[in-house]
């Protein structure tokens, strides 16, 4: 069944809990969810949340575009990461060959500008998953019972400019540092094979930094961290986590920092030491 055209919000669901959260803070706005999941990424456990939904395979851009118009859909919502090393085997459709043919690279940046660039031809806005789950925006400061203490501080200052540059070259919103050198850099992997990485390399007391890429769109891929950043962090033996502040976003707060408290490790939020 078609929906009133302005009262339904397209979620482009990816893997784990943030779709989930979007799509219960879209319902409790008073909108329709219509979502657009993908076969071995977006959990099936979704379904219920949606007042309408499509199963695509990666790629299928021309379909997607196709479900959301046909559902009245104007406005959507990108929430949850692709599996990168599974997505490598795409086959895109002709709508997706048109605009991988459009980009420089297939690096994120590129693909997200390109299919922000694609939907709002269409006529479909893209927008911060931010406006619906803005309790999951980092706050700045120190989150953590203890702060960094100086050597974390000269860590952060010295990494935080080459996590942006790293950025910048659309590589990866992660770096692990320590004693002023760069131990690990995030690619492909993700940023807990990253930490556990580093925490081989260079042992104990890395500092890990997340950031927001510098020309990314601040509707798409947001750094994110939760419970999980926190357990990688222990089992790698790292000692502070810098993430930046309202762009980033942070799961299971409490949980995560009731946890590094009790690991005394040192959380905190910047607004950016350099932008």
């Amino acid at each position: 069944m078609k929906g009133d055209r302005g009262n339904a919000i397209g979620l482009i669901a990816g893997e784990g809990r943030f779709p989930f959260l979007v799509a219960q803070g879209i319902r409790h706005q008073g909108y329709r969810v219509v979502v657009a999941g993908f076969r071995q990424h977006t959990s099936e456990e979704l379904y219920p949340l949606a007042d309408r939904m499509i199963w695509l395979r990666l790629g299928q851009l021309g379909k997607l575009l196709s479900f959301f118009k046909d559902s009245g859909v104007d406005r959507v919502i990108f929430a949850g990461p692709i599996n990168k090393p599974k997505a490598m085997g795409m086959i895109p459709d002709m709508r997706a060959t048109k605009l991988l043919f459009q980009i420089r690279s297939r690096h994120d940046g590129e693909i997200f500008q390109g299919l922000i660039r694609t939907l709002n031809s269409e006529g479909i806005e893209v927008l911060s998953p931010l406006s619906f789950v803005p309790d999951l925006k980092t706050p700045e400061g120190i989150l953590s019972r203890r702060k960094p203490s100086k050597n974390e501080e000269s860590d952060i200052s010295f990494g935080w400019p080459l996590a942006k540059q790293t950025g910048n070259l659309d590589i990866g919103q992660c770096i692990v540092v320590k004693d002023n050198i760069v131990i690990a850099v995030e690619a492909v992997e993700g940023s807990d094979a990253t930490i556990l990485r580093a925490g081989e390399l260079a042992g104990p007391g890395c500092v890990v930094l997340k950031v927001f890429k510098p020309g990314q769109a601040e509707t798409i891929d947001q750094p994110a961290v939760g419970l999980q950043t926190i357990r990688t962090m222990i089992d790698a033996g790292a000692s502070c986590l810098a993430l930046e502040a309202e762009e980033g976003l942070f799961f299971d707060r409490q949980d995560a920092i009731d946890l590094a408290d009790a690991h005394d490790i040192s959380v905190v939020g910047y607004s950016s030491l350099e932008r």
